[in-house]
């Protein structure tokens, strides 16, 4: 919380890693403080960073995963932890002791949220990894969220996550009874499972965008949230399209055939073969307009938003709906959605 003595803390750490038998490489910028370095003859090191305006970070990094390894990490932080009160008699402002982040494992358990934080999932098996034409598709499972489908590094959908699917329906205030439904995307059947049960007349599903690996790995994968309406792409009240979303729009717009409700739950990042998306925005726009022209007069249209925290982009979002060729109003629900650990 003070001005460092930098040499003085230096000098009172150096015994607690020379103890542990480390070889010690020590670097001086005058103003700029030190940076301390310590070898292991086992390949574990740490690095010492001393600033002037009083903070002090220790980094240490060791190949050891067994629980001898993380007890003696835990006993060398502890000794710092403990030197560093004796040095500044109680005058330390914070502590603060990270987890140890797991670098190189078989399985991948750190995913960033929409808003750039990164977040550790407990993750215990792979259970689907494949590249398709169009994308990376993982399903994890996770202890908490069951299975999780995510695409190119962005979690779309977990099995405990049915608040958001719930939530892209309109949250239980629409009746879906003899209605015509058009579902642009998920492809992780979880929307389509759930209209099924409120008796539609017909829902359309133009899904993930052309990606048919992703229906194969959901459909085996994910059935807790999908359950069996991706086994066929046709049943007694649906049908599944394995399309570009943007010709089906265009073709349906041409026809006049018309939906009560479409529903947009295209990926994050969007995937088509069509020319016209110069940018995420004008993909979005095209979107928003062809869907106007599928939609009755008194007809609803849902898509999800982005994470609450990216203000600028809501705001962005909610310009584009003055843009449409058609006046339109709006309203937005936030909701919570387990697996994304974020407000939606």
């Amino acid at each position: 919380s003070l001005a460092a003595d930098c040499n003085a803390v230096l000098k009172a750490l150096q015994p607690i890693f020379q103890e542990q038998g480390m070889t010690e490489t020590v670097h001086n910028w005058e103003d700029h403080g030190y940076l301390a370095t310590y070898v292991k003859k086992n390949g574990s090191f740490a690095n010492l960073r001393i600033h002037p305006h009083g903070l002090v970070l220790v980094d240490l990094q060791s190949y050891n995963d067994h629980t001898k390894g993380r007890e003696e990490v835990d006993q060398l932080l502890n000794k710092v932890e403990e030197r560093m009160k004796e040095l500044f008699h109680g005058n330390i402002k914070r502590v603060k002791r990270l987890p140890a982040i797991l670098r190189g494992g078989v399985i991948d358990r750190y995913w960033p949220t929409a808003d750039g934080r990164l977040v550790e999932y407990d993750i215990d098996e792979v259970v689907y990894d494949e590249d398709s034409p169009f994308q990376n598709i993982k399903i994890l499972h996770s202890k908490q969220f069951g299975n999780i489908l995510i695409l190119s590094g962005d979690v779309n959908l977990a099995e405990s996550d049915l608040a958001y699917t719930q939530a892209i329906m309109g949250s239980g205030k629409e009746d879906y009874t003899g209605k015509e439904v058009l579902i642009l995307g998920g492809g992780d059947g979880g929307i389509l499972y759930e209209i099924v049960k409120l008796k539609p007349k017909m829902v359309t599903m133009v899904a993930s965008n052309i990606d048919q690996m992703v229906i194969d790995g959901c459909k085996k994968y994910m059935r807790k949230t999908c359950g069996d309406v991706l086994d066929n792409l046709k049943g007694e009240c649906y049908q599944v399209l394995i399309e570009d979303c943007i010709p089906v729009l265009k073709r349906y717009a041409k026809e006049g055939r018309m939906f009560d409700y479409v529903i947009n739950d295209l990926t994050a990042v969007p995937i088509s073969t069509s020319p016209e998306e110069d940018s995420t925005w004008e993909f979005l726009r095209l979107i928003l307009d062809l869907s106007m022209k599928v939609l009755k007069q008194d007809g609803k249209y849902f898509t999800q938003g982005n994470c609450i925290n990216l203000t600028d982009a809501l705001t962005l979002y909610e310009e584009q709906l003055s843009r449409l060729y058609c006046p339109v109003e709006f309203s937005k629900e936030t909701v919570c959605v387990p697996s994304y650990m974020e407000l939606y």
